[in-house]
C-alpha cells in the first residue's frame, strides 16, 4: 500500500481587491496542472469570496492562500493574521448587497470551516478553508 503526499501550493499576497482576481488565476492554474478542471468554477467562486471576506473585514495588510491537492479532494484555505475579527454565520436579507460569501462557499464546497491559528497560547489569526471533491 502506498501513500501519496498531497501537492501543496502557497500564495502570499496583499489584502487588496486585486488579490481576489489573482487568487482565481492561482487556483485555476493549479487545478489545470492537476487535471482537476471540473473543479475550476466552484473553486474560483469560493476562493474569491474567502479572499474578499479578508479584504472587507480583517484588519491586515496581507493574506495567504494555500491549496492542497489530494487523491480525491482539493483543500483550499485563506489565512489572515487578524485574531480579533472572526467570521460568523449570518442570514443576509434579500435586499442586502453583501453577506452571502461564506454561505455560498458552504453551499458549493463538500466541507468547509474556520480554524483559529495559534502560537503558543495566543490566537494570532484564522484560516477559512473549504474542500471540493475530485
Amino acid at each position: 500500500m502506498s501513500t501519496t503526499t498531497p501537492a501543496t501550493y502557497f500564495l502570499a499576497a496583499p489584502a487588496s481587491a486585486a488579490t481576489a482576481r489573482i487568487a482565481r488565476e492561482f487556483v485555476t492554474a493549479i487545478l489545470v496542472a492537476a487535471g482537476r478542471e471540473a473543479l475550476i468554477d466552484d473553486a474560483r467562486v469560493c476562493v474569491s469570496d474567502a479572499v474578499t471576506n479578508v479584504v472587507q473585514h480583517a484588519r491586515v495588510d496581507a493574506l495567504t492562500i494555500e491549496v492542497g491537492v489530494h487523491a480525491h479532494r482539493v483543500v483550499f484555505a485563506v489565512r489572515d493574521d487578524d485574531p480579533g475579527r472572526r467570521p460568523y454565520r449570518r442570514a443576509a436579507r434579500s435586499d442586502d448587497e453583501r453577506g452571502r460569501g461564506l454561505a455560498l462557499v458552504r453551499g458549493l464546497a463538500c466541507d468547509s470551516g474556520v480554524a483559529l491559528v495559534w502560537e503558543g497560547l495566543d490566537v494570532v489569526g484564522k484560516r477559512v478553508w473549504f474542500s471540493l471533491s475530485a
